[in-house]
C-alpha cells in the first residue's frame, strides 16, 4: 500500500509524467513531504494529528481520521475538493458515508465499495460543468434519464443513484452543503419481469461446458464454473475466496464478503468437491482459491470458455442463476432450501427462479 502523511491541511492533485501526483504546497506526497498547519497561518489546525493518504486500506480507520478533524477544517476540504471535483478526495466522503452511515456500516463488501465507487466516478464524469454544491434543481434528474434514454441497465442505475446519495450525505456530513440534489430523484421502476433478467445457463450446456473443462484440463475454469453453478456463489464472492474459508473434510465453505456483508456456509457436492481438491496440494491459508482477483478477469475466463466450447455467453453470474434454477426444480418448489444454499434475505428475490424451474407450461404449449 501506498501513502504519505500529511498534516491536516488541504491537499491538491497535479498531473506527474506518470499520472496523478498529490501535493501539498507544492511538495509531491510521494515523496513523503508534510506541510504544518500552523506554519502556514491556517486557522483551524490540529496540533500533532495527522491524516494519512492512502490509495488502499480500511475504509474504518479512514472514516474515524476524518471524524478526528475539527469541524471547521473538515468542512473547508470538503468545500474544497468539491469546487475542483476532486475525484479521490470525494469518494473518501462518500466512503466515510458509507462507512458511517450506511446500514452495512463497517461491514459493506468489497463489491459494494467497488460499485459505489463506480457510480460516484459516472456522477462527476458526468457532471463536470455542474457546481457540485449548488448543481442545477433538476440537474439530478436529468442526469438518471439521460442515463434510462441510454439504455444503461435500471439495476445499475440504482446502484449509481444510491453512490450519488451517499456522495452528498458525506457533503452534508462534512458541513460543505445542506441541500440534497437527489432527495426527489427517482429512477423509472425496471418493467422486464425478475424471471427475464435471471437467464440461467441450460443443464445441457452446463455439462457441455464440464466436459470441455474434463478434456482440456481446465482446473481453473472448471473450478470457476462449479463455484457458481452449484455453490452459488456471487462473482465478488469467488473471488475473494481463499483456502482458509474451504472445508474439504467437512464438505462445506464459507462466504465471508457476503452481499450486504453476511456471513454464510455453502455446503460442497461431489463435483465441485473434486474440483477443488484437483487445483493442487499447496493450500496457504491466507492464499485465494481462484488465480486472479479482478471480477473482470473471472469474466473474461468464462467468456473464453463458452467461445470454445460452443455455448452462448450469459456472464458468470448466470452461473448463480442455474444454480437457483436446479435447486427450486429438484427440491420441488422448497424456496427456503435456495434461499438459505444462495444467501438471499428476500425469498421473493428466490421465486423468480420457479418461473424457470416450472416446466409445466412449457409442456402444455408444446402439446398445441
Amino acid at each position: 500500500m501506498c501513502c504519505a502523511t500529511l498534516e491536516t491541511g488541504p491537499w491538491r492533485t497535479r498531473r506527474g509524467d506518470t499520472g496523478p501526483v498529490r501535493t501539498i504546497a507544492g511538495r509531491s506526497l510521494d515523496e513523503g513531504g508534510t506541510t504544518d498547519l500552523e506554519e502556514r497561518g491556517e486557522p483551524g489546525a490540529i496540533t500533532g494529528t495527522a491524516l494519512t493518504l492512502f490509495t488502499g486500506g480500511d475504509p474504518l480507520e479512514r472514516a474515524t481520521q476524518w471524524a478526528g478533524l475539527a469541524p471547521d477544517v473538515r468542512r473547508r476540504r470538503a468545500v474544497k475538493a468539491a469546487h475542483e471535483q476532486d475525484a479521490a478526495i470525494l469518494w473518501e466522503l462518500a466512503l466515510v458515508a458509507l462507512t458511517l452511515r450506511g446500514k452495512a456500516g463497517a461491514t459493506a463488501s468489497p463489491y459494494t465499495v467497488r460499485n459505489y465507487k463506480q457510480g460516484v466516478d459516472a456522477l462527476l464524469g458526468a457532471w463536470t460543468q455542474e457546481n457540485l454544491l449548488r448543481p442545477g434543481r433538476d440537474a439530478g434528474l436529468v442526469w438518471i434519464r439521460g442515463m434510462e434514454a441510454r439504455g444503461v441497465a435500471p439495476s445499475t442505475i440504482r446502484i449509481r443513484l444510491a453512490a450519488a446519495r451517499t456522495l452528498y450525505r458525506g457533503l452534508r456530513w462534512a458541513g460543505a452543503i445542506e441541500s440534497d440534489p437527489f432527495a426527489d430523484a427517482r429512477a423509472v421502476s425496471d418493467k422486464t419481469a425478475p424471471w427475464d433478467k435471471r437467464t440461467p445457463y441450460s443443464e445441457e450446456e452446463l455439462a457441455t461446458l464440464l466436459t470441455y473443462t474434463r478434456e482440456h484440463k481446465r482446473a481453473v475454469d472448471r473450478a470457476l464454473l462449479l463455484l457458481g453453478a452449484h455453490a452459488g456463489l456471487r462473482l465478488a464472492e469467488m473471488t475473494d475466496l481463499r483456502w482458509r474459508d474451504i472445508d474439504l473434510a467437512g464438505r462445506e465453505l464459507t462466504v465471508r464478503s457476503g452481499k450486504g456483508g453476511k456471513l454464510r456456509r455453502v455446503v460442497l457436492g461431489s463435483t465441485l468437491l473434486g474440483a477443488l481438491d484437483a487445483l493442487g496440494t499447496a493450500r496457504d491459508p491466507e492464499v485465494y482459491v481462484l488465480p486472479f482477483r479482478a471480477p473482470i478477469r473471472a469474466q473474461e475466463r468464462m467468456r473464453r470458455l463458452c467461445a470454445r466450447a460452443g455455448v452462448a455467453y450469459r456472464g458468470v453470474h448466470a452461473l448463480r442463476h442455474s444454480c437457483g434454477t436446479r435447486l427450486v426444480r429438484e427440491s420441488k418448489g422448497n424456496l427456503e432450501l435456495a434461499a438459505n444454499h444462495l444467501g438471499h434475505s428476500n425469498i421473493q428475490t428466490t421465486r423468480a427462479y420457479s418461473h424457470w424451474a416450472d416446466d409445466s407450461l412449457r409442456a402444455s404449449v408444446g402439446e398445441w
